[in-house]
C-alpha cells in the first residue's frame, strides 16, 4: 500500500468553498461575474475577483459579452506602465487567464459562429496597449479567433494528473527515483499544514535572500494572497519539519471547483533532494480525495520537465496570445539581438581562457 511507503500523515485540508464571492453589488465586476455564475463554469481561481483585486490591486477591467439580456462571454485583463509603454499582461501569480465562452448549443458550426462572434466582441473591447498577452487556461482549447484577429498564438505546456485512479495505481505511475526520494524524505520529514501566511512568506523570502535574489512577485502581494485563499478554504500551505521541528521546505497550493495548482514552493539549501517531492505527493494525495486535477503549473525549461516528468503526468496544452505595437516589438527585438550578442561575446572569452 502507498501509505505504508510514506509514512506521512497530511492533517485534514479545509474544504472547499464554491461559491464564496463578495457581496458589493456596487462593483461592476463583481455583479457581472456573480450573474455569470451558474452558466460561465469555465472560470479558473484566477479569474475570480478576489483574487485579481488583490493580484493587480484593483487595477483590472472586464470585457464581457450580454446576448438576449444573458452573460455569454467574459475576460478579465489589466493595463499598467512600464517607462513609455502601457502593458496588458499577467498580474503577479496569476498562471493563466484569458476568455470565458461557454459552447453553444447545437451543431459544430453554430458552436464556431458563437465563440468567434464572442471573441470578436471581447477583442474589441481589449485596450491599445504596446503589448498585450495573455496565457489561457487550458480549459480554452481554440485561439483562432484571436490568430484572424491579428494575435500571435503560441503553445506552452503544463503537466497535469486527472482524478478517477486509485491512490496506488497514482504512486505507482510515479518514476522509481522519484518514488525512493519522496519515501527517504517521508521518514526523516513531518508534513504539516502552515495556518500563517507570515510564516510562509518569511521563510519564502528569507531563502531567497540567501541567494541574494529578490521576491519577483513582491512580499505584500504574495501574502495578501495567501492570506485570502487560506482564509477562503481555496488553498493550502504544506511545510516540511525535520526532526529538530525546524521548517525545511514548503509548498503552496491552490484549487478551484475543476483543478488543484502548484502555485509556489521554497527550500532551504541544505534540504533534503526529496522535500519538495514529498510534499507534492502530500498535494496530489488531497487533490485525488477533493476529485480535482492536479496541476503543476507551467514547463519552462528542461530541468522543470525532467523534475515533474518522475509524477507520471500527462503534457497538457495552455495557448497564449501576444500583440505588440510595432516600435514595442522592434525594440524588443533590438534588446534580444543584443543579449544574444553579449552571450556569443562571454562564450568566446571563455574559449580563449580555456585557449580554444
Amino acid at each position: 500500500m502507498v501509505n505504508e511507503d510514506v509514512s506521512v500523515k497530511l492533517m485534514p485540508a479545509p474544504r472547499i468553498e464554491l461559491d464564496r464571492m463578495r457581496t458589493d453589488v456596487s462593483n461592476a465586476r463583481t455583479t457581472v461575474i456573480h450573474a455569470a455564475r451558474a452558466g460561465l463554469n469555465e472560470r479558473s481561481i484566477f479569474h475570480e475577483p478576489w483574487w485579481l483585486d488583490i493580484a493587480t490591486g484593483g487595477n483590472w477591467k472586464l470585457a464581457s459579452v450580454h446576448e438576449r439580456g444573458q452573460l455569454i462571454a467574459e475576460m478579465p485583463y489589466t493595463v499598467t506602465r512600464k517607462g513609455i509603454w502601457r502593458l496588458s499582461t499577467l498580474p503577479p501569480l496569476t498562471r493563466t487567464l484569458g476568455p470565458v465562452i461557454p459552447a453553444a448549443k447545437g451543431t459544430s458550426d453554430d458552436d464556431w459562429r458563437h465563440c468567434f462572434g464572442a471573441t470578436q466582441a471581447l477583442v474589441e473591447q481589449l485596450p491599445e496597449c504596446a503589448l498585450f498577452h495573455q496565457r489561457f487556461d487550458p480549459h480554452v482549447s481554440d485561439a483562432m479567433g484571436f490568430a484572424l484577429l491579428g494575435f500571435e498564438v503560441a503553445v506552452s505546456y503544463t503537466m497535469r494528473i486527472e482524478p478517477g485512479r486509485a491512490e496506488p495505481e497514482v504512486w505507482a505511475g510515479l518514476r522509481p527515483n522519484t518514488r525512493n526520494l519522496i519515501r527517504r524524505a517521508g521518514e526523516q520529514h513531518t508534513v504539516r499544514q502552515i495556518t500563517d501566511a507570515n510564516l510562509f512568506v518569511s521563510f519564502y523570502d528569507a531563502n531567497l535572500t540567501r541567494r541574494n535574489r529578490d521576491n519577483v512577485y513582491g512580499t505584500h502581494v504574495m501574502k495578501q494572497l495567501v492570506e485570502a485563499f487560506i482564509s477562503r478554504g481555496s488553498g493550502m500551505v504544506l511545510g516540511a519539519y525535520q526532526a529538530d521541528g525546524s521548517l525545511c521546505s514548503a509548498i503552496a497550493v491552490i484549487w478551484d471547483k475543476h483543478t488543484m495548482y502548484y502555485l509556489l514552493s521554497s527550500r532551504k539549501e541544505e534540504a533534503h533532494g526529496g522535500v519538495i517531492g514529498l510534499l507534492l505527493w502530500n498535494a496530489m494525495r488531497n487533490a485525488r480525495e477533493k476529485n480535482l486535477t492536479f496541476d503543476f503549473d507551467g514547463i519552462s525549461n528542461v530541468g522543470i520537465l525532467k523534475f515533474l516528468s518522475g509524477f507520471g503526468g500527462t503534457l497538457v496544452p495552455r495557448l497564449e496570445v501576444t500583440r505588440a505595437s510595432a516600435d514595442y516589438a522592434a525594440m524588443r527585438s533590438i534588446l534580444h539581438l543584443g543579449r544574444c550578442v553579449s552571450r556569443s561575446m562571454r562564450q568566446r572569452v571563455r574559449q580563449l581562457k580555456r585557449g580554444g
